[in-house]
């Protein structure tokens, strides 16, 4: 059998999946077990100065270190997908990869750890204080607060339900994969759009798309390994 680097694209695309499938599952138990973060910069704080790996953890460290992995991901689909007409395929993959760059141009974790160091260090109340406004600062701009997270998600998240239509009309993956994929995305871009106004609401829409997650992230990579044994 003659491979190509295409043959690679789809291995590695399938072996990005069963990554995320499995950082869906360690996020779910670490939100369960460990709980989400405080609801305060000073809570920040302390939180990592008690315990560090906890405190990344709650402050959601592996989507720093897995979401980049969504650039390899959808670049396997593109090549999967991509037909003689692939103008909206092209446009689909410049949407996710402009909005997965502003997303993780937004993080900020790096940061609060540099800033608990600074705070529990500290002596008089008037440092601490300026510490704790720097913290606030940081905080509105990070990955889950920032004006480019925000418009980096929606672009994201677009570019899903994009490619999701292109997996429907096509014949490469199947078309439950697509479904489940403007299902996903969708939802994951209501949430965005939401979560300001209804927060309540908006994480609930979370959760459910979360769920479905642990289903897409199999159908794709399954598919993608079978395509990395094609002949070309």
């Amino acid at each position: 059998m003659i491979r190509t680097a295409r043959n690679y694209f789809f291995w590695f695309g399938g072996l990005t999946c069963m990554i995320f499938l499995a950082y869906c599952i360690a996020t779910m138990f670490i939100v369960f077990s460990l709980g989400p973060p405080p609801s305060t910069i000073e809570g920040y704080y302390i939180m990592l100065n008690e315990s560090r790996l906890n405190g990344l953890l709650r402050l959601d460290i592996l989507t720093v270190f897995v979401m980049p992995l969504y650039y390899l991901l959808f670049y396997s689909i593109y090549l999967a997908i991509k037909k003689e007409k692939q103008e909206l395929d092209l446009f689909s993959l410049i949407m996710v990869y402009s909005g997965l760059t502003l997303f993780l141009s937004a993080t900020s974790i790096f940061s609060y750890l540099s800033l608990s160091d600074k705070y529990i260090l500290a002596i008089s109340e008037i440092e601490k204080s300026r510490i704790i406004a720097a913290g606030e600062a940081v905080l509105s701009k990070d990955m889950w607060h920032g004006t480019s997270a925000f418009i980096g998600g929606i672009l994201l998240q677009t570019g899903g339900v994009l490619f999701s239509i292109s997996m429907i009309r096509g014949k490469v993956f199947n078309k439950i994969t697509g479904y489940i994929g403007v299902l996903i995305f969708g939802l994951d871009l209501i949430h965005i759009l939401i979560v300001f106004i209804l927060p309540k609401l908006s994480t609930i829409i979370m959760v459910i798309a979360g769920t479905f997650y642990l289903l897409w992230f199999p159908l794709v990579g399954f598919r993608l390994f079978k395509l990395s044994k094609t002949e070309s």
